[in-house]
Order: structure tokens, then sequence, then C-alpha cells
């Protein structure tokens, strides 16, 4: 049986984690990640792996392992990085110790990586948010929506760092943050899949491009974590120095709400500023939106409208095909899921009819209420 003092010297002091924080830890890893090759080999033989990692941790010669690199190409290509799994455990060591004290200080508006705040909750939020300023649609207001370009390739480390130093003090938690922070996966990587689907990353999104001390990869906790915190500054700011009342963000996605088209322009004004200037972060113009609200706001893909908020219809499509052509096998599974997204929304009920026509035409009953599909018996 694993213990804290497994791998103890007698007499030893003090430990800046126990064995049992390091178990946590990787049970925390494993939860959705079982069934993956890396997973597997560091379960076969858990104790010894985890006691061999807390020997590393706690003598600090820990370094991080070999990335794999591959390519996702929904909703548009782009590059992931996946730490090994063994550094994943670490992710989630490292975030567990200092992850709430970073929490307890995040605007309320903020959401993605941290509990409880996914985007069912960014969305809730919005249309809360929508709903007091128009007095539930009876008065006229305006939303300015903003997006930071190329957000995780173009962070600045060294600027990240200073934030996190801030609130992390202890030597041992101070240090195992610089390992997990600058540590660059473009020195020893694998790359995963088809090697000409880099070519539909533009070149300017792709971290391997990058420059030292720049970007963080997409597809680890620590990113995750380490964005919110380096974007917790834009929050205090559009909250404090903006006033900003009818505020919210997911990761780099971000709204003001105003009953003045000319205060959120004068906002925008500002925040242009703040950006370069704090963050070393630009916004994306592209995708910068200031729009009336009656007309509608798509943020963390549902788009809330005057008295109801459905699931972005770009979502819905890409649903409906991918079932159409997927192998029989994973239907059930893929079926209950998207039905699942789909019931998020509070007008909901065209989308999940659509979802199940296409599943009831390849063999699947379902529950009156639209909400489940079962696998048809055997005759």
């Amino acid at each position: 049986m694993l213990s804290a003092d497994s791998i103890a010297p007698s007499g030893a002091p003090h430990f800046p984690f126990a064995m049992a924080d390091l178990v946590q830890a990787w049970l925390d890893c494993r939860r959705n990640k079982r069934q993956s090759a890396s997973a597997q080999a560091f379960e076969a033989n858990a104790e010894r792996n985890l006691c061999a990692l807390r020997a590393e941790l706690l003598s600090q010669t820990y370094q991080p392992g070999r990335s794999i690199c591959f390519v996702v190409t929904h909703p548009k290509p782009r590059e992931v990085w996946a730490a090994d799994f063994r550094d994943r455990v670490v992710h989630h060591l490292l975030y567990n110790a200092i992850g709430p004290r970073f929490t307890a200080s995040f605007d309320v508006g903020s959401a993605a990586c941290i509990p409880g705040r996914g985007t069912l909750y960014a969305a809730q939020r919005l249309e809360h948010d929508v709903r007091s300023i128009t007095q539930n649609w009876s008065r006229p207001a305006f939303y300015l929506k903003m997006d930071l370009a190329n957000f995780f390739v173009a962070i600045d480390k060294p600027v990240l760092q200073r934030q996190l130093h801030a609130k992390v003090r202890e030597p041992y938690w101070r240090w195992l943050t610089d390992t997990v922070l600058m540590h660059d996966p473009r020195t020893d990587f694998e790359l995963r899949g088809d090697a000409r689907l880099l070519q539909r990353v533009p070149a300017h999104k792709r971290l391997i491009n990058a420059p030292a001390d720049t970007g963080l990869p997409i597809g680890n906790l620590s990113s995750q974590f380490f964005a919110n915190v380096h974007l917790n500054a834009l929050d205090q700011f559009a909250k404090h120095q903006l006033h900003g009342k009818y505020y919210g963000r997911y990761v780099d996605d971000f709204y003001l709400l105003h009953e003045s088209a000319q205060w959120l322009n004068d906002a925008l004004a500002s925040i242009n500023a703040f950006v370069p200037q704090r963050l070393g972060a630009q916004l994306n113009p592209r995708k910068t939106i200031l729009q009336p609200l009656e007309r509608g706001i798509d943020f963390v893909g549902h788009v809330i409208k005057p008295w109801r908020r459905t699931t972005r219809k770009r979502t819905v499509a890409t649903a409906v095909r991918r079932l159409q052509d997927m192998p029989a096998a994973d239907l059930h599974t893929a079926g209950n899921s998207y039905l699942g997204l789909l019931r998020q929304a509070s007008h909901s009920h065209h989308d999940q009819a659509a979802v199940i026509n296409v599943l009831r035409k390849r063999g699947h009953c379902f529950k009156p209420d639209l909400t489940k599909i079962f696998r048809m018996k055997p005759a």
C-alpha cells in the first residue's frame, strides 16, 4: 500500500507534498485517460512509477519528458501538444497545490478550467447578464465581443512567470511552477498522425514557429490553468478600471455589455491599449464585434436571442453529418454525447429532434423527451 513515507528518509523534517497528494494527482489524471497507452503503461506499475516520480520531484531532479504533437481538424485545423502521462500527473499535482489560491481571486465572470465553471456556466451567466441589462428584453442594449489573436501561441512566458510568482512564494512550488511553465516541448516530441495535416495549420498559429519563451502547448491542464492566471489581469481591468458591470470570459473569448454603444467603443480603445502593454498580446480585429443584443450573441457554442438560448447551428449541422457517416459501433456513445450537449440549451427541442431522426433511422430507439437513445435489442 502506498504511504506518504514510502520513500522518505527517516527523520526528514518536512516534505512539500505527501505521497497521498501524488496518488490523488494520479487519480485525477487517469479519470478520463485510462484508455490511452501511456496511462495503461503507467498504471501497470503504478506504485513503482509513483515512488520514482516522487523521488525525482523531492530531489528536484524532475524534468518533463517527450510530448506528442498532432493536428485536430474540427472545428478548424490546429496543433495540439499532449504531454506524457507521467508529466500530466505532475501538472495535476501542481494544480492541486497552487490552483486554489489563484481560483479564489478569479473574477466570477471568468470560466474554463475552474471547478463548476464550464461552457454551460459561461452561457447561463451571459444569458443572465443579457436579461439584467435589458430588463428581460424590454430595453435596448449592446454587446462588445472580443478575442485575443493566436492566444496560446503568443503568450509571453516571462510576463506569465511574474504573475505566477506573485502568489507562489514557496521555493519548492516556485521551482516546480517554473519547470512546467518554461519547458519547451519542441525540444523533444513525437509527431503523430498525418504529417500533411500540419500544412493546414497557419504558420502563425503553430507553436513550433513561435519565438523562444513564447507560447503554451494547447492540450495540457497546466496550459489551461496558466491561461486563466495570465488573463486574470484583463478580468480585473475590465471590472475595476473600466467598471464593466456585465463582463464575462471563457479562455480568450470575452464580452462586455452596456446600454451605450459609445461606452463600448471607448472600452474597446482602452482594452486595445491595455492588452499589448500588460499582457504582450493583441486583439483579433476580425473577431471584434459590436452589435445590438437583439440581433443575438454567439458565445461558447450557444446563441442568446430574445427569450431563448439555442445551440449554434453549425454545431447541430456537424452533429447530424457525423452521426450519418459514423460507424455503427460508435453511434450509441456519440449520439448520447450530442444529446447531452444539446439539452444544455434552454430551447433545444428542434435540434434534439434532428439528431434523434438520424439515430432512429440507424436503428436506435429513444426516450420520449428526446434526451437519450438506447440500443435496439436483436430480434
